[in-house]
């Protein structure tokens, strides 16, 4: 296994959220139900002009159908706070037998640590083993420029992420429900039914209207998807010299693909 599958299987944790995001806010050029009901629409494209516009954000992922759940390169759980800057810090968990990874990106530095699980499903023939054996439950510490890093900075920038929710533009019928309460914030649930899927955006009822959470479910999808804390600063501290490895540390062939 080439380390340029590694180093996309890092991006795809990322951005494969980003794809997701897209999809279920794909009613911003929506159809209102059967012209009745502009409101629903009203507040799925300000939701959607809300996060395009956001400054940073705290995203959190749940991904419990059978099919992530079993992919070793496909997320099942992220925790990230990220920026238009390129920073970010949090967690990604890899369904299967993938592990985990802990990323810290601050300015034109990167620290990245992946349990002895994740190194093992990058690795092939014992190499994983060696890997975490190097590392040992440290922090890999380089340039966003390193080759093997390179990767996770690019998905981590929340520019990436907002162009990638950008580009979907499938038109639904959307239905707005009654006002309730998720995650402490007072909300208005618009739903929309896709190819017996169903998608429902919880939106602030507050005068931005930003989305608070998403979901998707149907046959094998129950996709979960919470947004917090838009334009808050990204968490600045960085794992300690002691937590951390040098990259150049790295056996070679990991270090360059």
């Amino acid at each position: 296994m080439s380390s340029h599958l590694r180093t996309h299987r890092l991006r795809t944790a990322a951005t494969g959220t980003a794809a997701a995001t897209a999809l279920l806010l794909s009613p911003a050029a929506a159809l209102a139900d059967n012209g009745k009901d502009p409101s629903a629409k009203e507040l799925s494209d300000q939701a959607r002009e809300t996060l395009a516009e956001a400054k940073s954000v705290h995203l959190k992922l749940l991904d419990k159908s059978a099919n992530a759940r079993a992919s070793e390169s496909s997320p099942t759980s992220l925790d990230l706070s990220f920026d238009r800057d390129g920073n970010c810090a949090g967690s990604i968990r890899m369904g299967g037998d993938g592990g985990s990874v802990k990323v810290v990106i601050r300015d034109d530095q990167a620290w990245v640590k992946p349990d002895t699980a994740f190194w093992k499903a990058q690795l092939p023939d014992g190499q994983g083993d060696t890997a975490a054996k190097t590392v040992k439950n440290r922090y890999v510490h380089g340039s966003t420029n390193d080759a093997l890093l390179a990767g996770m900075a690019d998905a981590c920038d929340l520019k990436t992420f907002q162009s990638e929710v950008a580009e979907s533009g499938e038109r639904h019928a959307l239905k707005k429900g009654a006002e309730t309460t998720v995650e402490g914030a007072e909300v208005i649930p618009v739903t929309f039914v896709d190819e017996g899927t169903t998608t429902t955006l919880y939106i602030s009822t507050d005068s931005d209207h930003h989305l608070v959470l998403a979901t998707k479910k149907g046959d094998d999808t129950d996709l979960a998807l919470t947004f917090a804390d838009y334009n808050e600063p990204v968490p600045s501290a960085t794992p300690p010299a002691a937590e951390s490895v040098d990259i150049s540390e790295l056996p070679e062939e990991l270090r360059n693909p």
